[in-house]
């Protein structure tokens, strides 16, 4: 069973300019550890922006057969050794990163697009 990972690192996620005081590369470097340790059970991506600002840093986990969790400010070591672990033990998501969740952003229809 696969989860994939997706972090926002476009125009505010993962940037020094809104959050100065987070080593984002530091972050991105976990991630990729994870993955590469994975054994190919955790897929990692970068997405330039995910339209959810407001709540930077995003990440997106999609676990095989469920609903991908959004979460937002992502940034504390103590958020990501929650998000580390669960992604290491294949679920479930540790309570306490419901702190984190957020609502994704409205899906525009393809007309509008």
């Amino acid at each position: 069973m696969r989860n994939y990972v997706t972090v926002c690192r476009g125009c505010c996620c993962g940037t020094t300019k809104k959050h100065p005081d987070y080593d984002h590369e530091a972050q991105l470097r976990r991630l990729r550890e994870v993955a590469a340790q994975s054994g190919g059970t955790v897929r990692l991506r970068v997405a330039d922006c995910l339209d959810a600002c407001e709540n930077s840093n995003v990440i997106v986990v999609k676990p095989a057969g469920a609903k991908p969790v959004w979460l937002g400010f992502v940034l504390h070591d103590a958020i990501m050794d929650d998000l580390e672990k669960w992604l290491r033990n294949g679920g479930p998501m540790p309570e306490v990163l419901e702190l984190n969740r957020i609502t994704p952003p409205k899906q525009q229809p393809s007309a509008a697009r």
